[in-house]
């Protein structure tokens, strides 16, 4: 890639609720040629066994936390930073900067137009902003959330709400976007017109 596109790069930053069909969009974005950079895959590939953070985090946390073959045990970790919030800082202050040295690794050798940055907890995390060139917010409402989380995981509203009362609220993630797409029903084409949208307007084929 030339210096001169490589200055044309767009970072678009992507979010939203668990439910709302960000990952879809994203999906969507990337057969369209954009680069996918999918911030949670990355952080978990760092905490399976042999991943980059586990001995930072074996060191830190002890041996209960890692599960039988060494991989991070996930559930009693959850558990854990809920009710700890120092742990949580703690556990992201291991894992967040190899998540970003990975995410400049892969933005310094792309050939897309676009990289989308697919991260569930952008608005969450002051350190995403910075990074992005403009915000993309896929939003529905919190009954929407439910429903298709139930029907694709199988959990109950409790256990969704749980996890909508983690994330930043509705209005704050709306309120952090450039741009907001509501997909409130299930129809694939409301994303895939916003897909086209997005890719026209920067750059992808």
């Amino acid at each position: 890639m030339t210096a001169t596109a490589r200055t044309a790069l767009t970072r678009l930053g992507l979010t939203g609720g668990i439910g709302s069909g960000k990952s879809t969009l994203a999906r969507l974005l990337q057969a369209r040629g954009a680069d996918v950079i999918d911030a949670d895959a990355i952080s978990r590939r760092c905490t399976e066994a042999g991943g980059a953070a586990m001995n930072a985090i074996a060191l830190h946390f002890g041996s209960d936390f890692l599960s039988a073959d060494g991989a991070l045990d996930r559930q009693r970790m959850r558990e854990h930073v809920f009710a700890h919030p120092e742990a949580r800082q703690a556990l992201e202050h291991i894992v967040h900067p190899l998540v970003s040295a990975e995410i400049q690794r892969r933005v310094a050798i792309t050939q897309a137009a676009c990289v989308v940055f697919d991260v569930p907890l952008l608005v969450e995390s002051p350190r995403w902003r910075p990074q992005l060139d403009r915000v993309v917010v896929v939003d529905c409402t919190p009954e929407t959330q439910i429903r298709r989380v139930h029907a694709r995981s199988g959990w109950d509203a409790n256990a969704t709400q749980a996890v909508m009362r983690n994330q930043s609220p509705r209005a704050s993630r709306v309120a952090a976007a450039d741009i907001v797409i509501f997909n409130d029903t299930d129809d694939l084409g409301t994303l895939e017109k916003a897909a086209e949208v997005l890719a026209r307007r920067f750059g992808l084929s």
